[in-house]
């Protein structure tokens, strides 16, 4: 059992020496080729992804991208993406049904970027597509929240056959800070919040929302990447190898069910 309460887990979440998308690319696997651009407006830094191998597997890989330094930071937007990030999402996913490539993506946002010009050019419609098309791909699909996992910019890379979190990564509707803003008006009580929105791996792994929780180093992934490294890699050959068993059309199948009991079981909410 964690010692650290759900506000520490959102600290660690967003530790800055967290490994992120890139790192365990270039850790976990080989022969990586990225590919840039949506094919319809530029390039979108926040969304890294491209032709890998796992274990001699040939997968698609992509996942969010804060970057470490400033002037990364500025560059991935802070792991904010706009909407040419997600359909450059979309173009890979449709390139690995094609070549029946495996899906792998790891998850580290605190949201979609939710500026003006990125409605302009079709935020919330590029987040719709990518659920619509993840939900229909015919090959396995494995997601990995590695830090912060927040509303639809995270659940646009989520929708998958297993969905995983680190045992210190959150995922949640939207941030702590957002939460106490708009329940009470008072983003300074964000850490009041983080107890309340049932964010935490634990939490979510006890409503079913995520199936399989990964753990640790002690003290965070931060605190010792190649640890952190060997449990994603383990878990990861686990998942895929179970997935591999199944045909296509009972891969999508799963992974629509799966995503439509979602909170079947749960207690009615109380009225106060």
């Amino acid at each position: 059992m964690s010692a650290f309460t759900p506000e520490e887990k959102v600290k660690i979440a967003r530790h800055p020496e967290r490994p992120g998308t890139a790192d365990f690319i270039e850790n976990l696997f080989t022969d990586f080729f990225e590919q840039r651009g949506d094919r319809l407006c530029r390039e979108d830094g926040s969304i890294l992804g491209g032709i890998a191998r796992f274990h001699g597997r040939p997968v698609t890989v992509l996942g969010h991208r804060k970057g470490k330094s400033l002037e990364e930071n500025l560059t991935c937007n802070f792991g904010m993406p706009g909407p040419e990030g997600y359909r450059k999402a979309q173009r890979l996913m449709r390139q690995a049904e094609k070549f029946g490539r495996p899906v792998i993506t790891f998850v580290d946002t605190p949201g979609a970027y939710p500026g003006k010009e990125a409605e302009e050019r079709g935020q919330a419609e590029a987040i719709a597509q990518c659920l619509a098309l993840m939900s229909t791909l015919t090959v396995p699909v494995i997601s990995l929240v590695t830090g912060e996992g927040g509303s639809g910019g995270a659940l646009a890379l989520a929708v998958a056959n297993r969905v995983l979190m680190l045992e210190h990564a959150v995922y949640s509707v939207l941030s702590p800070e957002g939460f106490a803003s708009i329940l009470w008006k008072d983003s300074s009580r964000s850490g009041e919040a983080c107890g309340v929105m049932k964010l935490t791996a634990q939490d979510l792994r006890r409503g079913g929302i995520v199936q399989g929780v990964l753990r640790e180093p002690e003290g965070g992934a931060h605190t010792d990447w190649q640890a952190t490294f060997r449990t994603v890699d383990a878990a990861l050959r686990k998942e895929l190898a179970a997935l591999e068993k199944l045909s296509g059309r009972a891969l999508a199948q799963q992974r629509y069910q799966m995503f439509r009991a979602m909170g079947r079981d749960l207690p009615p909410a109380r009225e106060e």
